[in-house]
């Protein structure tokens, strides 16, 4: 152990990091390869990363909720929207992989924010997230309950929410293990249904349906690629992507949910990278494909879906919440919509499963750094922060809103509100590497032997932050002409409530931004470094995983762990 200890040291030393105390008291010559510095249990594997990573990306908004973007600005802005919104959230995934692979600690790119931009810049950027995280989990409880209307308009929404509270909170009181179990088969049903759509889409559009109808691109020539949106003519059709684009701001995801489960990962500088260098795929199949897949299946003016995101359907389920689902029954396809239908539920339930638990650890890394009271550190012996979760698991009590409302129109509300915070998140991450680039260049040390390092940097952070600064600018501007106070604040709202966060906690506690070279580049780097070294076998693959999950191939080649407890 006395080698390896010393390579240790070594790998300090030619990346230009000295020894020195870390914030949890520990020197490096005495840290002992534990979890994490705090409570928190590093138990998710290999495939249960992946699938989180894919689950954490496919959410509501990619069956349904795109189906209002469609309406808007029609199937050739939605496309290219779609397209343009992911290669620049890729810029942002890009330095936030570098980041994280390299410091896999709880609380994720929140705590990054805090500790190499400015303390008040982390305490705005976890309080955002926390109530984005937090607003969401009503929206996809809402969510179901529209798509639950397809069956009957009598299903009891009261009950559907009480439902999906409990089951939320028996899920994430449980250890880690036990959500990452359920939400690996959870999010495995995603991968199903979003491949499903898309065979369908392509069978259909040939000829492979009960009319015969090889329809192929007909609706992006009837009634037409690019709809009008507000006004006529040319400028109407530009505000028509412009509400394509909004839409794809709320419905491509990613990077936040890997980097919050990176703290809880076996092996994260394996693992949590690969989950990283996978976004860019996902982003191309998942998101740019739905975007093409939906505008070719379904037209943009078609009655039934305009009812729906409009709200004067009354959120009936005769017309159903899923653009595909809509384009099944117009084509007289029998059966399959119940299918996909049931699938869309447990996308729905999934969705939801992993707001909560990433707004839970995000409440908990605030308590770490002092930012949110002492308390609700404590950890239950299963890892989980309990205190953090029972104050999480009020945001889905929001849920019932819809009992006095319709489904739709709720989810109007919600999705205005929490998409500001969505965008301050990249804007956030952004911002966070730009300041980390500066301090490893004052400091000398040389990104290449970093674990993973982002290409075209810094020019990458700059690009995607600027992107995300402008979209969150001119995201509600349909508010101001004619102005409405209402809509006003359910755009802008969580875009007024950063910069009132930020300034009360540097008034507060008087913090200043870091200096490039006084940034403490080390952290908690050691113990995930000990950790790591701690392994005595190889890293698992996703597919072995997967064929030792079913049986196939030896049980023995697991992650196993030196029995030395320290060096």
């Amino acid at each position: 152990m006395a080698d390896l200890k010393d390579e240790k040291h070594q790998s300090y030393e030619a990346n230009g990091l000295e020894k020195q105390e870390t914030q949890t008291g520990f020197v490096d010559d005495e840290i002992l390869p534990e979890d994490n510095a705090d409570h928190l249990q590093r138990r998710l594997g290999n495939r249960q990363i992946q699938l989180i990573a894919i689950g954490g990306s496919i959410g509501t908004a990619v069956f349904v909720s795109i189906g209002s973007g469609l309406v808007r600005g029609g199937p050739g802005s939605l496309f290219i929207a779609y397209a343009i919104y992911s290669c620049f959230l890729g810029l942002i995934n890009n330095g936030m992989a570098e980041m994280t692979v390299l410091h896999p600690v709880s609380g994720g790119f929140v705590r990054m924010a805090g500790h190499w931009v400015d303390d008040a810049w982390g305490f705005m950027a976890g309080w955002n997230f926390y109530l984005y995280e937090g607003l969401i989990i009503p929206f996809e409880i809402t969510a179901l309950n529209l798509v639950l209307s397809y069956w009957s308009d009598h299903i009891p929404v009261a009950a559907i929410c009480a439902a999906c509270i409990v089951l939320y909170g028996l899920i994430n009181v449980l250890a880690v293990r036990a959500y990452g179990e359920a939400e690996f088969w959870l999010s495995g049903g995603k991968v199903i249904l979003i491949f499903m759509v898309f065979a369908l889409t392509f069978v259909t559009m040939v000829g492979g349906n009960p009319k015969h109808d090889a329809y192929g691109f007909r609706y992006w020539n009837n009634p037409g690629a690019f709809a009008e949106h507000r006004t006529t003519g040319s400028l109407g059709r530009f505000e028509g992507f412009l509400a394509c684009l909004w839409s794809a701001s709320f419905t491509v995801v990613g990077p936040e949910y890997i980097s919050m489960v990176a703290a809880e990962a076996k092996r994260p500088r394996i693992y949590i990278k690969n989950a990283f260098k996978t976004v860019y795929w996902r982003f191309a199949i998942f998101f740019i494909g739905s975007a093409l897949c939906v505008g070719i299946v379904v037209a943009y003016n078609d009655p039934v879906l305009v009812g729906i995101v409009t709200g004067t359907s009354g959120g009936s389920g005769t017309a159903a919440a899923s653009p595909y689902v809509i384009a099944m029954s117009h084509l007289g396809i029998n059966g399959l919509p119940h299918v996909v239908n049931a699938l869309l539920c447990t996308s729905i339930f999934s969705a939801g499963n992993t707001y909560t638990y990433c707004a839970t650890r995000t409440l908990y890394g605030l308590a770490l750094e002092g930012r949110a009271p002492k308390f609700l550190q404590k950890c239950t012996k299963n890892g989980v922060p309990i205190y953090c979760f029972a104050i999480t698991m009020l945001f889905p009590i929001l849920s019932f809103l819809q009992v006095g409302n319709g489904s739709s129109v709720v989810l109007g509300w919600l999705v205005n509100l929490v998409t500001a915070g969505g965008v301050i998140t990249y804007i956030v991450m952004g911002t966070t590497y730009i300041f980390f680039y500066r301090a490893c260049k004052a400091q000398g040390i040389d990104r290449n032997l970093f674990p993973y390092t982002g290409w075209f940097q810094p020019y990458c952070g700059y690009l995607g932050t600027a992107w995300m600064v402008t979209i969150v600018c001119t995201y509600g501007y349909s508010a101001f002409k004619p102005w409405d106070v209402g809509s006003f604040f359910s755009y802008y709202t969580m875009l007024l409530l950063a910069p009132c966060t930020f300034t009360f906690w540097k008034v507060i506690k008087r913090t200043k931004f870091v200096k490039p070279h006084e940034a403490d580049l080390v952290w908690e780097r050691p113990i995930v470094d000990a950790y790591e070294a701690s392994f005595i076998s190889p890293p698992i693959g996703f597919w072995t995983e997967m064929l030792q999950l079913v049986g196939i191939g030896r049980k023995k080649n697991k992650d196993r762990r030196s029995s030395v407890a320290s060096y």
